[in-house]
């Protein structure tokens, strides 16, 4: 055997880490740490919040690659969390990729979790985990969409992996809990009325915060016209959150859903400016 067949294929690696402290008003860089293919940058904002721009160099991500990521909002801070482009998780000849993001909101403080699509290809092949620890007062909003193939490119996605799981606690309380999982006959599933109903995009929306109820009215309005979207309030254990579940033909359609879903969570500011339409 040719010393070509038995090199295994080199694999991504990428180790991101952001502190974010507040001084003289305004929220700083206290740490960061890049290792890898994780790149973090931070584009300059005109208020008193954080941008970080997390870039995946490698270019997508495939089986056997494993990124990690991992934020802390000091107290008081405001800090937006975003990607540089759609993460592309492309068919896997072995392996599952993994990616882990853990995200800790102080005392007072906000983070906006708002990466852009993910865009899963045909065998494609994935397990990633969202941990958040936040303060009894720390406001958080993550958005996570997914895209079974680009149609305007002709994609569709026949099988694979797609494993999503969220853990999210308040007060070392555990207030959100989900695990998604995509297997084996992907198409097939996403056919069925009580999963997608043949929509090729989908989204979940949760928002931790004090004012949940009040802006619940305006949220259903929003979704109102859309067929497949609902958004529901809880109270667990004293902490208010809001759950949003969104399906669209195409990620054009979707990202025309969540960005004014997105804005007024945000209190009217617009979506993080690599977002575009």
């Amino acid at each position: 055997m040719s010393d070509a067949a038995i090199i295994a294929p080199q694999r991504a690696w990428g180790k991101g880490r952001l502190v974010a402290k507040s001084e003289r008003g305004r929220t700083r860089i206290a740490e960061l740490y890049q290792e890898g293919c994780a790149k973090i940058r931070l584009p300059k904002t005109f208020d008193a919040s954080m941008e970080a721009v997390l870039i995946n160099s490698s270019g997508g991500v495939t089986g056997g690659d494993r990124l990690v990521w991992g934020f802390e909002a000091g107290e008081g801070t405001d800090l937006t969390l975003t990607t540089q482009a759609c993460e592309k998780i492309y068919k896997a000849s072995a392996g599952t990729a993994a990616i882990a993001t853990h995200i800790s909101v102080a005392a007072g403080a906000r983070v906006d979790w708002l990466p852009q699509e993910t865009i899963l290809f045909d065998r494609a092949s994935l397990s990633r985990s969202l941990e958040v620890e936040l303060a009894p007062d720390a406001s958080f909003l993550a958005v996570e969409a997914v895209l079974l193939g680009r149609k305007a490119m002709g994609e569709a996605v026949h099988g694979g992996l797609f494993r999503d799981r969220w853990r999210v606690r308040s007060g070392g309380r555990l207030v959100h809990a989900e695990d998604l999982t995509l297997a084996g006959d992907i198409a097939g599933l996403a056919a069925r009325p009580a999963t997608l109903c043949g929509a090729a995009a989908f989204a979940t929306l949760l928002y931790v915060a004090a004012d949940c109820e009040a802006m619940l009215s305006k949220l259903r309005t929003i979704l109102a016209p859309v067929v497949q979207a609902g958004v529901s309030h809880y109270k667990v254990g004293g902490c208010d959150k809001l759950v949003a579940r969104v399906a669209a033909a195409d990620g054009f359609a979707l990202r025309k859903i969540l960005i004014p879903l997105i804005s007024h969570l945000r209190k009217d500011a617009s979506v993080p400016k690599v977002w575009t339409l």
